[in-house]
Order: structure tokens, then sequence, then C-alpha cells
């Protein structure tokens, strides 16, 4: 595993908790790993004490579980997770992009457009990570500018393990493929246009399609465990 290092000028236990999260999320710890709290401190170079309050919130973002007794893990969704997961973006992430287009539609578009431009050199690449985290970008500026706090705050309650899905089941299929990025593509041109009927109808399959790659990947590591 690459370095923890520390680097956001915040209290010990936040610093703690996002580097944790940026090392779910990119696929440094697998989906269902074991986090040694002993492990992490040694590598933070601080006691147990804020290794276990990042561990604590990063079990309420839905990243984490803790299992007393036992020890700290990565979550594993279940199939209704995914199902419900995936529910949730559906019902948010078209009316987010239409708040979007009316409240800031010019920093929507510049932020969209940074995002895929960022996923083209990562699907030649093949990086997977990188893909990951623009695919994320492309996502989440939909809510960072729609204007509505309730809604953005909604959806940060689910983007931690979306992140973490997409970087460890998904993105390894979307930089061998580009039909991903295309889509990608497609919705940012929808948005632009102001065409949400069919941005609705596009982002819905696109979600829908992901669902299917978490689940198929869920029955293959399920008889291992």
């Amino acid at each position: 595993m690459r370095s923890l290092r520390l680097d956001t000028p915040k209290s010990l236990s936040q610093r703690v908790m996002l580097r944790l999260r940026q090392a779910i999320i990119d696929g440094e710890f697998a989906l269902g790993a074991a986090i040694s709290e002993e492990m992490v401190a040694n590598s933070f170079g601080v006691s147990r004490t804020p290794v276990r309050e990042a561990m604590g919130q990063l079990q309420a973002q839905g990243l984490v579980v803790i299992r007393p007794q036992v020890g700290s893990f990565v979550f594993t969704p279940s199939a209704e997770d995914i199902t419900a997961l995936c529910t949730f973006r559906i019902a948010l992430e078209p009316k987010a992009a239409e708040l979007a287009f009316r409240h800031d539609g010019d920093g929507a578009i510049a932020t969209l457009s940074d995002a895929i431009a960022a996923m083209e050199p990562a699907v030649e690449a093949r990086d997977n990570i990188a893909y990951g985290r623009a695919d994320a970008a492309f996502h989440e500026g939909l809510f960072a500018h729609c204007g509505n706090r309730y809604l953005a705050e909604s959806y940060q309650l689910v983007s931690g393990r979306v992140a973490a899905l997409r970087t460890n089941l998904t993105s390894p299929i979307d930089v061998r493929t580009r039909s991903s990025f295309d889509e990608h593509r497609k919705l940012l041109d929808l948005f632009a246009r102001g065409e949400f009927a069919a941005f609705e109808a596009t982002m819905t399959t696109h979600i829908t399609n992901s669902g299917v790659v978490y689940a198929k990947a869920l029955k293959v590591e399920t008889p291992a465990n």
C-alpha cells in the first residue's frame, strides 16, 4: 500500500478520515477488507484515538462497518443495497441537473467539461483510478451547482460509496471500453441544450447499467466469502 501521508490542514481525526476515505475510494483497501487501527495509527504516526474517531466518521458515511470485538472493515454492499442506491441516484441526479442548469448553467457546463477532459486520457492510459475520480467529479458537479444545499447534502450521504463502487467495479471496465465515456459526453450535450427529458432517460440507463455491473461482481465475490 502507498504511504498514507497527511497534507490537509484539519483536525487530526478529520485528516485521518479524509486520507482513509480516499484510500477506500481509490481501492487501496478492497471492498470488505479489514482495516487495522494499529496499522493505520503506525502508518500515520498517531495514537489510535484519532484513528478510532475517523473510523466512526467513515461508518457514518457508510464506508466502514465496525464490528465490536472483531474489527473494522470496508463496506460490502448487498444486492438490496445496490438496488436502493441506484434508485436513490436515479431520483436525485436528473433533478439536480435541471436545477444546476437554471441556477448556474455556465459553471456546471465548465465543471462537467473539465471532468470529461480528464476522462479521455484516463481511458487512453487505462487508469481506472483517474477515470473513477473524473467520473465522480462529473456527477458531483451536478450537485455542486444546483443551488440547493439539501439536495447536495443528500447526495453526500452516498457519494463515498458510489465512488468506491465505481473505482473497484465499474472503472476497470470503463477504461477498457469507451461506452461510459461516450455516455458522459452525451449527458453533457443534453445538459448544455437543456433537453432534460432525454437527459433523465440517458442518466437512468447509465446508472442502471452501473447497478448491473455491481450486482454481477457481487455474485462473483459472494461464494468466496
